[in-house]
């Protein structure tokens, strides 16, 4: 009998692996490929006693300690293990993710999986396999996007490492990362990679701000540096989101009569037109000489859906976030975490 149940239960595990071969195939490679990384951490009080580690590079080391002591004790972010170990790239990229979006609406495709949820994104930690996956979008009729990725959050799966490629960073956006990570740990809502996101880009934003004044002074280069980069990039969202509007009202226009010409013909003239006034942005806050700051895209490169579909996801929120935390909670950040964290269930 136990024999029958065996072989019963076995055959089961069998058809739905055949069933969801690609997903266990992916699930191996995501599971190989952080395995590896773990396997080869070091203790971060390895790396500050080594003499032949660049001086230079311990003094971020010791910043990410810094930061994640101010994160838990000054904003409530939960405490882990995270960053108490140091994995060394070699210059070499770690992790690509891939996005994709409808051609003609600012749609984004999302992946389901096991226990997380659904996410707008899949991530490779091997590129072969990401860019066979871009090939496979493409070939199916999407606008696609692969970027390289710098840090991403285990939700307290696995111990977070340091990453060689972080201590690259300014101090201030070194603190904006840790401090995004650190929220993915402390609240990660269910399939909604939206609030998520947003929410992660918010309190690490905010949380690197407070930390720079804290540690050097409201007016110190290293405060004011932050914020006017911060400046500058709150409008280039702004411009980039207005720019979706636009593009969403431009779909919404097309129908099955719309010939594939007219369509390609005015979405690529819209986003060339989106792209050009970039240059129009400041580069320097308010009160300064400004300085068009160097688009990031060329008439010869320019982003398609899956690049503003990603702003959507990542930025559309701000503002809402930022009210609430203004006027529900008069700017008290402690309160406002306290009430996100009794508010939304997280993994």
């Amino acid at each position: 009998m136990i024999r029958k149940i065996f072989l019963g239960f076995l055959g089961v595990c069998i058809v739905v692996g055949v069933w969801n071969y690609e997903l266990v195939s992916y699930g191996w490679m995501q599971a190989k490929g952080q395995f590896v990384i773990l396997w080869n951490t070091r203790p971060v009080e390895e790396v500050l006693a080594d003499a032949s580690f660049p001086d230079s590079l311990k003094q971020k080391i010791e910043l990410i300690q810094e930061i994640k002591r101010y994160a838990v004790d000054s904003l409530g972010i939960n405490p882990s293990k995270n960053y108490t170990t140091f994995y060394d790239q070699h210059g070499k990229p770690i992790l690509w993710v891939v996005v994709a979006s409808e051609k003609y609406r600012l749609v984004a495709k999302e992946w389901q999986f096991p226990i997380i949820g659904t996410f707008a994104y899949k991530g490779f930690f091997e590129k072969d396999r990401a860019d066979q996956e871009l090939a496979t979008l493409k070939q199916q009729g999407y606008d696609t996007r692969l970027n390289e990725v710098s840090a991403w959050s285990t939700l307290g799966f696995f111990r977070d490492p340091i990453l060689s490629s972080m201590l690259k960073r300014s101090e201030g956006q070194l603190a904006e990362l840790i401090i995004h990570e650190l929220t993915h740990g402390t609240l990660f809502v269910k399939n909604n990679l939206e609030y998520n996101e947003n929410l992660a880009d918010f309190v690490g934003e905010y949380g690197a701000l407070k930390f720079l004044t804290q540690k050097y002074g409201a007016n110190s280069p290293e405060a004011t540096g932050y914020l006017a980069a911060k400046q500058y990039g709150e409008r280039y969202d702004e411009h980039v989101l207005r720019g979706t509007g636009k593009l969403d009202s431009l779909y919404a226009t097309y129908n099955a009569q719309t010939p594939e010409r007219v369509k390609e013909a005015t979405k690529w003239q819209l986003i060339d037109q989106i792209v050009a006034t970039v240059d129009t942005l400041d580069a320097k806050p308010s009160g300064t000489s400004p300085v068009p700051k160097k688009r990031r895209f060329t008439k010869e490169n320019l982003p398609n859906n899956a690049y503003f579909v990603g702003y959507k996801t990542y930025r559309q929120q701000q503002n809402r976030f930022r009210r609430e935390f203004e006027e529900k909670f008069n700017s008290n950040f402690n309160q406002y975490l306290t009430y996100l964290k009794k508010t939304y269930p997280s993994l």
